[in-house]
């Protein structure tokens, strides 16, 4: 008779749970199996010959690429002009050369240096500008036309000087000015082909050779911008509240104020990056020191763990909770010490965004903040550590034989520099290539006026623009250079450059990262399944497992990481598409793309995980990516629970170590930077944002445990795996003994019956 509570049909938890029973076939004991297979062939070799092409590709679009530029002139062959309405295209250096390559033809300096009307650098060395490092505006106050926001290009002409103008003066002035010199000091605001001082003004000013002011400015960003300040809330320039427009008219400063808050537009974000950038070269070898710091405590505390495994962890433990608990008190005095200071009870959400973030610590509710957030993760870890202490000592037994390992491989706790280098060799090329490609674009000219006209914004030719119709249906009308761009089918086609580049980025690095790892893998099974450890390991396990990994399964990294990659460059187009859509009130698809965002991050992390399991598989037998993921992700099924206690446990204790040595690092860089060591006090550098070099500390100090306790992952990872093959081809027999270290048969009650130990 049925039980009343068993149900009549069965659940799907029921056929979820059988599946994971049965998952796969249990692995068989093989006579012949002692350790990697060292008599394997060539796995995945499409992809192989698919990751070469990509990279043949990848350099084609860096170095050898072609296209053609539709040249206006070449160097040196000016059109015939009046002053400056039409301008010729310079090219910087090139000769005019019809076809190139983003990295002959980009130049990082075009997001650098200003440009003037006609397309040169300021300041560029070898040209006629080489020693005018400064743009200035013929008129400033045309710069609060929206187009500025639209093209970020003032609707005026604009050249290279020298120095920036220091004294009010017109034109008209300097010319009927008795003063010996005044003339001379105008002309050099004055176009370079300007040379006729004698030339009525009237005809000067109507042919845009000259402004008609100049007015005292200082550089900013190598940009002359009206010397503006506030003087008893009445806003000035030099001492003057208004100015001579150089036509007759006198205008009040502010209008001079718009046009430069306009022209700033672009210039604000650079400010803060300049800011950031004079931190780095004042702190640059003190962030070194803490990253070094942080290295040799990484290194320290793994040599410990090697030794002192159980002792560290619980060390490594508890100072976490010091740690935390040091910071949550830090933040109580903070908090407690601001009381009834002027200002401090503003709320984050009145105050809104600022760039300089120490604004927020004179706030209470910030260290408020802060102080939540770390008891929050006080309670979670002490309640982790309460219900996980059983496992906890399954998890040390299991660091215990990992210490074991690499304590018989060192070598490969300096891998992870391979890596690394080979990583920073990736991001180098792809940030290298990234730029070259945002630059590798032509002068492109646009037709400016200060009055309506049909054709205003509208492309132009210089070589041919006094012979159009613009001049005479729109007698002010200029052909002014307006950004770099192009119109031909490579400039049309160079977003889908860049998105190689991204896709080639993502493919390589995680080709690198599957590189290490497999590496990493191999060495660590020739440990495991040696039976007499360590005579029975090969001599050089590290190497053997990297030239295993190049020779044969290269096809398999690739097959790996590609997939990776794909999922990688899908989530970062759903970034860009929520990005572009912040402004929408489409809330479905807001909705929806929120919901793919979720989807795929879950999926990026489960292909991580099969992946790392995956390439464990292939070190070990020297199957493809499918076979080898098949099994691996089969295995882990069949021992669910065991990968849920150690596995994770494991993970959650590295992390922990990680933690320790980052707040550690972290909180010494805060005292330093801060100047409150007083034995170093007078050392720490000055600096604008504090938080700059400190936050480069942590992130560095991360990133270089990271690093090392990737090694121990990988360790872990890799004899649990094995441990779960061991468990399955062997029974403790004589025919079949465990290849398991003593400590892990007698930590599972294990024994090999009629054999010593391993």
């Amino acid at each position: 008779m049925r039980s009343p509570f068993l149900p009549s049909q069965p659940s799907p938890q029921l056929f979820f749970c059988s599946f994971l029973l049965s998952a796969g076939t249990p692995q068989k004991y093989d006579p012949t199996f002692k350790g990697p297979i060292y008599d394997r062939g060539c796995t995945d070799i499409i992809c192989c010959v698919l990751l070469v092409i990509a990279i043949v590709g990848y350099v084609v679009v860096g170095i050898v690429g072609t296209y053609r530029h539709r040249l206006g002139v070449r160097a040196g062959k000016k059109p015939r002009a009046e002053g400056y309405r039409v301008l010729p295209l310079i090219r910087m250096g090139t000769g005019g050369s019809p076809r190139g390559s983003p990295w002959t033809h980009g130049d990082p300096r075009k997001v650098i240096y200003p440009t003037d009307s006609r397309g040169q650098f300021c300041g560029q060395q070898g040209t006629p500008n080489e020693k005018k490092p400064f743009l200035f505006y013929f008129d400033i106050v045309k710069c609060a036309s929206p187009l500025v926001l639209l093209e970020f290009q003032c609707p005026t002409t604009q050249i290279c000087v020298s120095k920036c103008p220091d004294r009010y003066l017109t034109y008209l002035g300097a010319y009927g000015s008795r003063t010996p010199g005044e003339l001379e000091y105008y002309q050099q605001f004055c176009l370079p082909e300007f040379k006729n001082l004698q030339k009525a003004p009237i005809e000067v000013l109507k042919d845009k050779e000259c402004p008609a002011m100049v007015i005292p400015s200082t550089p900013l960003a190598r940009r002359c911008f009206p010397a503006i300040r506030a003087k008893k809330g009445v806003i000035m320039v030099g001492n003057e509240t208004t100015y001579d427009d150089g036509h007759g008219r006198r205008r009040n400063v502010t209008e001079l104020l718009e046009g430069a808050k306009k022209a700033n537009v672009v210039l604000e974000t650079r400010q803060l990056a300049m800011k950031i950038f004079e931190d780095y070269t004042v702190s640059w070898y003190w962030i070194i020191i803490g990253l070094v710091i942080a290295m040799v405590a990484s290194f320290i505390f793994i040599v410990l763990l090697r030794f002192l495994a159980g002792i560290m962890v619980w060390v490594m433990i508890v100072m976490v909770i010091l740690v935390l608990g040091y910071g949550i008190f830090h933040c109580y005095m903070e908090y407690a010490k601001l009381k009834g200071e002027a200002g401090s009870d503003v709320s984050l959400k009145d105050l809104g965004f600022q760039t300089d973030l120490r604004v927020y610590l004179h706030l209470r509710q910030t260290w408020l903040a802060f102080m939540i957030i770390l008891c929050i993760v006080e309670v979670v870890i002490i309640l982790l550590l309460i219900f996980l202490r059983k496992r906890i000592l399954i998890a040390i037994a299991l660091i215990k034989e990992a210490s074991r390992a690499i304590g018989h491989i060192m070598m490969s706790l300096l891998f992870p520099f391979c890596t690394f280098f080979l990583l920073c060799l990736c991001i180098a090329y792809w940030a290298s290539t990234a730029v070259f490609l945002s630059t590798s674009n032509e002068a492109v000219y646009k037709v400016f006026n200060e009055t309506a006209c049909q054709f205003s914004g509208q492309t132009c030719k210089p070589e041919t623009f006094n012979t159009t119709n613009v001049t005479k249906l729109c007698p002010d009308a200029q052909c002014l250079f307006a950004f770099y761009g192009g119109e031909t089918a490579y400039h049309k086609y160079l977003i889908v450059l860049q998105f190689f580049n991204v896709f080639m980025f993502f493919w390589l690095a995680n080709f690198v990262i599957a590189l290490g790892q497999v590496t990493l893998a191999g060495a660590f099974a020739s440990y495991y399944w040696a039976f007499k450890k360590p005579d029975d390991m090969p001599a050089f396990p590290l190497f053997s497992a990297f030239g295993r990994a190049l020779r044969y399964h290269t096809g398999s990294l690739a097959f790996g990481s590609l997939i990776l990659a794909i999922v990688q460059v899908i989530r970062v187009t759903l970034e860009y598409l929520d990005h572009r859509l912040k402004a929408a009130d489409n809330k479905f698809a807001k909705f929806v793309l929120s919901c793919l965002k979720c989807c795929f991050w879950c999926l990026e992390k489960f292909i991580k995980f099969l992946n790392r399991n995956a390439y464990i598989m292939i070190a070990v037998y020297g199957t493809n990516f499918c076979t080898s993921a098949r099994n691996a992700f089969f295995l882990l099924m069949r021992n669910i629970i065991r990968v849920a206690v150690l596995d994770k446990v494991t993970d959650f204790l590295f992390f922990l170590g990680k933690l320790l040595i980052v707040g550690s690092v972290g909180i010494l860089a805060f005292f330093f930077f801060t100047h409150r060591i007083k034995l170093v006090q007078d050392t720490a550098p000055p600096l604008n944002y504090y938080w700059v070099p400190i936050l480069t500390v942590i992130v560095g100090s991360y990133l270089i445990a990271h690093g090392f306790f990737s090694v121990y992952g990988m360790c872990v990872d890799t004899l649990f795996l094995c441990f779960l093959e061991d468990l399955e081809r062997n029974d403790g027999s004589a025919e079949k003994p465990y290849f398991m270290s003593p400590d892990l048969k007698k930590l599972l009650k294990k024994t090999n019956k009629g054999q010593p130990d391993a």
